[in-house]
């Protein structure tokens, strides 16, 4: 059985999952909709067509994305995959939460880490004998993308429109992926800054927060840094880190020198590991669950949907903190 899908969008992130969807030969997209154009013979500009199809990917711009789930799920009976975030007010969010549960498992948001090497390493080592019980971890996510000479008249700088765009497009994604593995948040504290002077919305993001757990969580995204792809797991008996593509647990704790002082750990366990790449092949797993699912007519497990709401209201509330400054 091949799938027949529906794609909103065409260009940048949305013609990345076209291609990776154009690759799967469980699918073929049937139509893909925008609402004036028209370059091939797959674009159509009537949006009802996609009501014949089994799922739609919806990959538009954010504002749109409840507009277009709105109109989904009153007439159409299939799947749907949608970019994050899911939408971008707490009105449109509400909406969400009050749907029946049948459509909260024949959604999936599509968050790109979830599906990541890094979720699995947080979701394992969460309260092992290596690492013993996490209290926090850092993250650093950055490059220094600001100061190419394009990026002023580009979207992301435009403070009018994306004020907040590298918390929409990189902080998003670590806050979804340790709120998937840690739970329900007590506190959170938000700093942003135009840090290169070039355009008008933020570069550089920097959220802390503290889990009901009492794991505290660090995320510095920029772009107007070197390249940094940082992560630090800190833990009672040990240290998970990874930086430049090497992966270095160092465990146990109780180490001493010969004065009965404390000294670093040894190294318990080291490999290779990418993290960009690992964001690459966490996309196209994601794909691959939406479309298994899809294929065996299966409901989505329903705290992807949960965890979505809860990422999305987040994030809002870091922007609502900033205009209550």
């Amino acid at each position: 059985m091949v799938l027949n899908l529906g794609v909103i969008g065409y260009r940048k992130h949305a013609g990345k999952l076209i291609s990776f969807l154009e690759k799967n030969s469980e699918c073929k997209i049937n139509y893909i909709y925008h609402p004036t154009k028209s370059l091939d013979d797959r674009f159509t500009n009537s949006f009802s067509n996609l009501y014949d199809c089994d799922a739609v990917i919806i990959a538009s711009p954010n504002k749109t994305h409840y507009e277009y789930i709105e109109k989904l799920t009153k007439n159409f009976k299939g799947y749907i995959f949608c970019e994050k975030p899911p939408v971008t007010s707490f009105t449109e969010l509400e909406n969400l939460e009050k749907m029946p549960t049948n459509w909260k498992q024949k959604i999936f948001f599509n968050f790109m880490l979830r599906f990541s090497d890094l979720s699995d390493i947080i979701k394992n080592k969460i309260n092992s004998a290596e690492l013993g019980t996490i209290i926090h971890i850092d993250i650093h996510d950055a490059k220094g993308l600001a100061f190419k000479k394009e990026y002023p008249s580009s979207w992301r700088a435009d403070g009018k429109t994306n004020l907040h765009n590298i918390l929409d497009a990189n902080t998003i994604h670590h806050l979804d992926l340790v709120n998937l593995h840690l739970g329900k948040i007590d506190k959170l504290t938000y700093f942003p800054s135009l840090v290169s002077e070039n355009g008008t919305s933020f570069d550089t993001s920097y959220v802390i927060l503290r889990y009901q757990s009492g794991v505290t969580l660090s995320i510095l995204n920029s772009y107007a840094t070197p390249l940094i792809n940082d992560v630090s797991i800190i833990g009672t008996n040990g240290r998970l880190t990874i930086r430049n593509n090497h992966l270095e647990i160092q465990s146990p704790r109780d180490i001493f020198d010969e004065n009965g002082l404390f000294t670093n750990p040894p190294i318990s366990f080291q490999s290779d590991f990418s993290i960009s790449n690992d964001a690459e092949n966490s996309l196209k797993k994601s794909l691959n669950y939406f479309i298994s699912h899809v294929k065996e007519n299966k409901n989505f497990d329903l705290k992807y949907f949960n965890t979505s709401m809860q990422t999305n209201r987040l994030i809002l509330e870091l922007k609502q903190l900033k205009i209550n400054e």
